[in-house]
């Protein structure tokens, strides 16, 4: 056999290797083996455009087997030229001479893994050819490391998965993923359901070394480690299972919804929880089975070096009636204390207290307007109001700056003219409001003229 190298100037470009592999013109060329230990079938794998390789197929066995090209036709057949290449690239190959029978041109592998590129009819193309008993896939048991971490498992294999590697034509490695699975069981978050929920958990492993790293199980589980892909091919696919993980992982999602009013004689403070007090917030947390120490922690420190309020519920339904800002956060914790949990802080903010009242409003007039007297406050926590006519007859008492009076005594409009107010209220700032004075009822005619 004699052998010669190609340098690198003389192999074809990539850009013409790429539409090589792709042209139309080539559909009938194509490359099989045969005579493969076993009788198992070459399984096929696809290769990035920009390695040069058309296909990466993987023998059970290379040693022996014969690697045939289907030219065009049989003229092509006998100027079909052959190469091998080593993880060297392509610029480095060494011709083999083939044998060709009528449109088949062949050549016979050996035991190694290999580069082939075929030139046949003004045409190159490009192949790795893996001997998968180089690389066989032995799972003997599948244990727990003994050391874990909050977020990540280790897994120990007793076997043998190690990444395959093959080379493009310019010679950079590139990994065949042997597609092992991984398969446990984990914990997710149900939004609609506002819990974890327990669901299983498939990952796909290029390869699987002597230590497996995972994202770490929310809930106790075993693992079971599948693979590879070549060898379900081939209907030999193996498994192995772990004794059961118990997890020290924890997760925690936590909400926070407010309570809104809708009274439209409230002056609003621009604020995403909080704003006019007193506010009502309800503070929720969803977490996982490893879950044992849990508390809602309220401070108006916002690095939280004293804490105020410490809760040690899932829910917790707080009022907030003090001006200022308040932050808010859920801490938890497993039983042995390796793994902890902060979560989110929520700022809550009441603003300054306000409270404003009116002169004067025309009840019966036009509806929805200016037909209730209505004082304008925020941040009012405490409120007692009372209404008189001239004579001191108490027309209404109102215990919530957000009720009103509709110029009604008994479920009839009174008379136009000036009626009093009497107020005590007290803000969540802790401002005192004692206020008095006039209300005038305006009664106007269906056409609009005032009439007294």
């Amino acid at each position: 056999m004699t052998t010669s190298k190609i340098r690198q100037t003389d192999a074809i470009p990539a850009i013409i290797l790429f539409f090589a592999i792709f042209s139309p013109f080539a559909a009938s060329a194509r490359l099989v083996f045969e005579e493969t230990a076993g009788g198992h079938m070459p399984v096929e794998a696809d290769a990035p455009a920009s390695a040069g390789i058309e296909k990466v197929y993987v023998l059970w066995q290379t040693n022996g087997a014969k690697a045939v090209f289907t030219a065009d036709s049989p003229s092509e057949a006998s100027a079909t030229k052959w190469y091998r290449f080593s993880n060297l690239g392509g610029g480095f190959a060494e011709e083999v001479r083939p044998v060709s029978q009528g449109s088949k041109s062949y050549v016979y592998l050996t035991g190694d893994d290999t580069g082939l590129i075929v030139e046949s009819g003004g045409r190159q193309r490009c192949y790795w050819v893996v001997n998968y008993a180089n690389h066989m896939c032995n799972l003997n048991a599948l244990d727990i490391a003994p050391e874990q971490e909050c977020d990540r498992t280790s897994l120990l294999l007793q076997g043998d998965a190690g990444k395959i590697t093959y080379y493009s034509i310019n010679g950079v490695g590139q990994t065949l993923s042997r597609e092992m699975n991984l398969e446990y069981n984990s914990m997710v978050y149900d939004e609609e359901q506002n819990r974890y929920v327990k669901t299983g958990i498939n990952n796909t492993l290029e390869s699987a070394e002597t230590t497996i790293r995972t994202e770490a199980p929310l809930c106790d589980t075993d693992f079971t480690l599948s693979g590879d892909r070549f060898l379900k091919a081939w209907g030999m696919e193996k498994h192995v299972t772990s004794p059961t993980f118990t997890t020290g992982a924890i997760a925690v999602t936590t909400t926070a919804l407010q309570t809104l009013r809708e009274n439209d004689n409230e002056q609003k403070e621009e604020a995403a929880l909080g704003g006019s007090g007193p506010v009502e917030i309800t503070f929720s947390a969803a977490m996982t089975d490893a879950v044992v120490y849990k508390e809602w922690q309220f401070s108006r420190d916002q690095e939280f070096n004293s804490i105020d309020l410490r809760i040690q519920e899932d829910e917790v339904v707080h009022e907030f009636d003090q001006q200022g800002t308040t932050y808010v956060r859920f801490v938890a914790g497993n039983d042995t204390g390796t793994c902890d949990y902060s979560g989110e802080t929520y700022t809550v903010f009441i603003g300054e207290s306000r409270l404003d009242c009116p002169n004067a409003f025309s009840p019966g007039a036009t509806e929805g307007t200016n037909d209730e007297w209505k004082v304008s406050y925020k941040s009012i926590v405490e409120f007692d109001c009372h209404i008189f006519n001239r004579w001191g007859l108490e027309m209404v008492h109102l215990t919530n700056p957000s009720q009103g009076w509709d110029g009604r005594y008994k479920g009839k409009l009174v008379p136009a003219g000036v009626y009093y107010y009497v107020i005590k209220a007290r803000g969540t700032d802790g401002k005192e409001y004692k206020k008095s004075g006039d209300i005038n009822i305006i009664k106007y005619k269906e056409n609009g003229t005032r009439r007294n």
